[in-house]
């Protein structure tokens, strides 16, 4: 299910008002002209870009979504930990390697959050997503086991995500 504009005479209503609060904020006034200018802005950008963005899935479970934001938080943290004992410790320790992880979910957003999980966790960087969307290539700073480090990712993140999305 996509989620598609309210409104078309303000088709991002959120948009709408971050851009009229920021540009009363950045003028640092609340006056007549500073208001019209801005309401003008703020209505007129989003009609002006509404046409090109893609309307996107919309959150199915937003209760798994708060639990998976805090599951890839304490995950950064404890990344952060290992990474800097990783890189304090012996080099020759170190085993980067680069692999291509298949894909079950579906979707720009999913897997574009996907991807960003995995990079915002220390120790792994998504490099790049096949054309074909099935594969997703990642750089582990140090991995001893391929399988292993496919089925986290796809445990710990993926599925998720698609529970969240409805994939």
């Amino acid at each position: 299910m996509l989620v598609k504009p309210r409104f078309r005479w303000l088709p991002m209503p959120y948009h709408s008002t971050l851009l009229f609060v920021t540009w009363l904020l950045l003028n640092n006034t609340a006056a007549p002209g500073h208001l019209v200018l801005g309401a003008f802005l703020a209505l007129g950008i989003p009609m002006l870009t509404s046409g090109l963005s893609k309307p996107q899935p919309a959150l199915h479970k937003p209760i798994k979504t708060i639990r998976y934001a805090l599951l890839v938080l304490g995950d950064i943290i404890t990344a952060n930990l290992e990474v800097a004992r990783q890189v304090m410790g012996p080099i020759d320790q170190l085993h980067p390697a680069l692999i291509a992880m298949p894909l079950d979910i579906e979707g720009d957003l999913p897997i574009t959050l996907l991807a960003s999980t995995i990079s915002l966790t220390p120790g792994t960087v998504s490099s790049e997503v096949s054309e074909c969307k099935k594969f997703i290539y990642i750089h582990a700073l140090s991995m001893t086991d391929e399988a292993e480090l496919i089925a986290t990712i796809k445990q710990r993140y993926e599925k998720p995500l698609m529970e969240i999305f409805s994939c």
